[in-house]
């Protein structure tokens, strides 16, 4: 089950976030923290798969901006989560016309449409 969906950029911000289970303020602010300072301190070659506290992460890299994707059920097939961040950004290109992290922050309510319209409750939906 996927718990969490970020995207940030390579300074580090959180351009949006989309959470799937319960977590306060507070929590999710040094989750994110933690987690980006990880996943933005791993080089090029390394596997975009790592684990992290409870859960699996599973991160790709579009130019300047990064999908970080959390999974806590062991059971999830990492490559199905690649899959499904490659098929966000292909439909966020179609849809901006060549999207970049300006069309995703001046449009951020159309953007969690289309994720919602992809992941349902943390399951991918067919």
């Amino acid at each position: 089950m996927i718990e969490f969906l970020l995207m940030v950029n390579k300074q580090g911000q959180t351009r949006l976030s989309q959470y799937y289970n319960n977590l306060s303020i507070e929590e999710k602010t040094i989750l994110e923290g933690e987690l980006i300072r990880k996943c933005l301190s791993r080089v090029d070659y390394q596997c975009s798969f790592l684990q992290f506290r409870e859960y699996k992460i599973i991160y790709r890299r579009y130019a300047s901006l990064y999908l970080i994707v959390g999974v806590i059920n062991q059971d999830v097939n990492e490559f199905a989560i690649l899959e499904m961040i490659h098929n966000i950004i292909e439909i966020l290109d179609k849809y901006h016309e060549n999207v970049c992290e300006l069309d995703i922050m001046f449009n951020i309510d159309r953007t969690h449409f289309i994720i919602s319209e992809i992941i349902c409750n943390g399951e991918i939906v067919d």
